[in-house]
């Protein structure tokens, strides 16, 4: 069981390697459900750490829908991510239709080569999540799906947590779980969903708040119940 950390900046970079996370989803602007970030910060966070790193592809936070010109920039920036060495990339992509937008996710995906993907919690807002997870099991490039189970808090939706895990045993693809996990229930969420992957952002922080910085103790006791 896999425990990813978001990490905003460089110290949350190095100090979510210290305090046990598995992985690190690179992602500045979380007050914005998360932006591409800098040159300067994703260099720097693939030289400070050992941890694998993907990286948040967003060009902005208008929507999940974009154009040819939100395209370019992020195919610009897919290719930077392989030139740096990151593990991964995190992108996704709907229709105005709210329908997985398959000519930019095949854009992208030209452009990724041997990048780990991850399709991110656009999934979330599709119009049928049942009908977007059967298009993006046909994609192999594509290997983990993050999902809260729906436009909701993780803990919120669990019926719908567990039909989606069942769905995705039958493909590729690797269920991850996030969006309103805490510390203090996630014992009860574990035992009632085991995804392939567990996500944590606000709630693995002081204040459960992106404000403020990375908890060791709150990292470490998710890290106890999932060894258990």
């Amino acid at each position: 069981m896999l425990l990813e950390v978001i990490a905003t900046n460089l110290t949350d970079v190095i100090e979510a390697e210290q305090y046990g996370a598995d992985r690190i989803e690179l992602s500045p602007a979380m007050a914005e459900i998360g932006l591409t970030p800098s040159y300067g910060l994703l260099k720097k966070a693939v030289e400070a750490v050992h941890l694998p790193i993907n990286v948040m592809v967003r060009p902005h936070s208008q929507s999940f829908v974009y154009n040819k010109y939100d395209i370019d920039t992020m195919k610009a920036d897919i290719d930077l991510i392989k030139k740096m060495g990151a593990n991964g990339i995190v992108i996704g992509a709907l229709t105005a239709e709210k329908t997985i937008d398959e000519e930019v996710l095949k854009q992208l995906l030209n452009v990724a080569d041997d990048l780990e993907v991850t399709f991110h919690r656009a999934f979330d807002f599709a119009r049928d999540q049942e009908e977007a997870l059967a298009c993006l099991a046909q994609y192999k490039q594509i290997t983990t799906v993050l999902t809260a189970g729906g436009n909701y808090k993780a803990p919120e939706a669990i019926p719908q947590l567990q039909q989606l895990i069942d769905l995705a045993a039958d493909t590729h693809l690797n269920m991850m779980v996030g969006h309103g996990l805490k510390p203090a229930t996630f014992a009860d969420v574990y035992e009632q969903v085991k995804p392939h992957a567990f996500h944590f952002g606000s709630g693995v922080r002081r204040n459960d708040s992106f404000a403020y910085k990375l908890e060791r103790s709150k990292i470490q006791h998710i890290k106890n119940i999932l060894q258990k």
